[in-house]
């Protein structure tokens, strides 16, 4: 008989340990800062997005947006996450593309000017396919060329203001060189 390892000793995690949800699915209940960075636990962070929201596509847009446009892209990563993989396949690239974009944003507004430049470029290679038939109202034309130019200003080093930084999801939207909302 070969031996075995004891069992773990109840009581705190250990170092690298995952928080799992009851299916045992990894979750990370740390809290966040508004850009998702992961805070200490026990500190107190900005709410995110349930794990197991799932909204129509056009909430999801709204939602999406108005994260956008309250300088949280990161949780509107998480909404068009979530939409991305409950999506059936003829849109399911188009969601994916979408999550791209929020998360390009997210590496933009944390510093990380290489990633959010090839993560905006890869978001617009994935929506760009859309453009004849525009999904949900989404001005797949207008945001692919924003992403492609924002990626090489961001590529650049160039600041970038916050309304620079947001885009428009819908042709219900303003365009990110007006005022927002």
């Amino acid at each position: 008989m070969e031996p075995t390892a004891p069992s773990p000793e109840p009581g705190p995690p250990t170092l690298g340990a995952r928080d799992r949800d009851a299916a045992g699915r990894p979750r990370n209940a740390r809290p966040r800062d508004g850009l998702g960075r992961p805070l200490p636990k026990g500190m107190t962070g900005v709410p995110t997005t349930p794990d197991d929201l799932i909204l129509p596509p056009a909430e999801a847009l709204r939602e999406a947006q108005r994260l956008l446009d309250g300088g949280r892209p990161f949780h509107a990563h998480e909404v068009l996450e979530a939409t991305w993989k409950a999506a059936g396949e003829p849109e399911r690239e188009f969601w994916r593309g979408m999550a791209q974009l929020a998360v390009g944003l997210t590496h933009a507004r944390r510093g990380n000017t290489a990633g959010a430049a090839r993560l905006l470029r890869r978001a617009a290679d994935r929506i760009e396919p859309y453009a004849a038939a525009p999904p949900h109202d989404v001005p797949v034309t207008a945001l692919t060329a924003w992403a492609r130019t924002t990626a090489d200003r961001v590529g650049r080093g160039e600041p970038l203001t916050d309304q620079a930084l947001t885009p428009a999801l819908t042709d219900g939207d303003q365009p990110a060189s007006a005022p927002r909302r």
